[in-house]
């Protein structure tokens, strides 16, 4: 039986869940309707995604940790960015953490 090295997606996105705030704001990102203010969108959030500034008022948190932690999330893969006007706007991919889910439960 041959060892073969864990999947390189598959430990960057495991590294970019072991964070609590990162692992928290995919879960909001998860229901936006629910967790940011739809009245003040610029974009649909279920669409388009929610803007950083949403993401960043909610977590408390500086702007640019924030912007940090999405940018981790998006190299793993787990959410996609989208620019509207000067803002960006985040969304999950739901395949691409259907996918994980579905290689973690093969690899464990």
């Amino acid at each position: 039986m041959t060892d073969t090295a864990p999947d390189p997606d598959l430990v960057n996105a495991l590294r970019a869940l072991s964070n609590p705030m990162r692992l928290q704001m995919l879960r909001w990102l998860r229901e936006p309707e629910r967790h940011f203010p739809t009245e003040t969108a610029i974009a649909d959030p279920a669409e388009v995604g929610v803007c950083v500034s949403h993401i960043q008022a909610k977590a408390g948190l500086a702007q640019s940790t924030v912007s940090a932690y999405m940018a981790e999330l998006q190299r793993a893969g787990l959410v996609r960015a989208t620019r509207v006007g000067k803002w960006t706007h985040y969304k999950r991919d739901e395949q691409r953490i259907a996918g994980l889910v579905a290689e973690l439960g093969q690899t464990l």
